[in-house]
């Protein structure tokens, strides 16, 4: 079994010299700040990139100056739904100068205004009232009358396929052909126990009752 100071020798052994240690560590340090410089100028030369293509599809669109906004889910919107009763904003964001003079006389005194005044400041607020979200739409008889369009169209496909595609009714289907086939299975005596014969009286020549 080696001696410590054996294992103390390999380990000083192993160990690269001070020169090494300072070559690598510099080494690492040059690395690492060209990776850093290349990532900042990746970066600059992306964004330079991505405003010359919206420039260009602009351009390209005949759009220069001109983009349009749509609102996404971070901005208020109004909408009229009976589980919310007040909207994130009002329904009129411009108002004309009647609206502005009747905001105007709603910061005083309520009584002083007439209903026609509330009406037209709850509309300047709203679009819809309860009572008319909660009025019931016409929009069943459009369901029903498309539903009995179809219905009229699938029957005339069908009574136009009877006429002109289908072949005509073949002759064993007929009352004629249907009584031969029945006697003809009588004689035959098709299941004289519990079947089709069991059921016939032979000596009356009759059903049996």
């Amino acid at each position: 079994m080696p001696c410590s100071w054996q294992i103390f020798s390999v380990f000083l052994a192993v160990l690269p010299a001070p020169s090494d240690c300072l070559h690598f560590t510099a080494c690492t340090v040059r690395s690492s700040l060209t990776m850093m410089s290349l990532r900042v100028m990746r970066s600059s030369l992306l964004s330079r990139v991505k405003l010359l293509g919206i420039a260009g599809v602009r351009a390209a669109h005949g759009h220069e100056g001109h983009v349009s906004h749509h609102p996404d889910g971070s901005e208020p919107l109004y909408y009229d739904h009976r589980a919310f009763p007040l909207p994130d904003i009002p329904f009129r964001k411009e108002l004309s100068s009647h609206q502005t003079a009747l905001k105007e006389k709603e910061r005083g005194a309520w009584k002083q205004l007439s209903q026609e005044d509330k009406i037209a400041l709850y509309r300047i607020k709203f679009d819809q009232s309860y009572a008319e979200m909660n009025k019931p739409s016409n929009e069943w008889k459009t369901v029903f009358g498309g539903i009995f369009i179809l219905f009229g169209i699938t029957g005339f496909v069908v009574w136009w396929q009877s006429v002109y595609v289908y072949p005509a009714k073949p002759h064993t289907l007929d009352d004629e052909w249907k009584a031969m086939q029945m006697q003809r299975m009588l004689d035959m005596h098709i299941g004289p126990i519990q079947g089709f014969s069991s059921k016939w009286d032979y000596e009356k020549n009759e059903w049996k009752k």
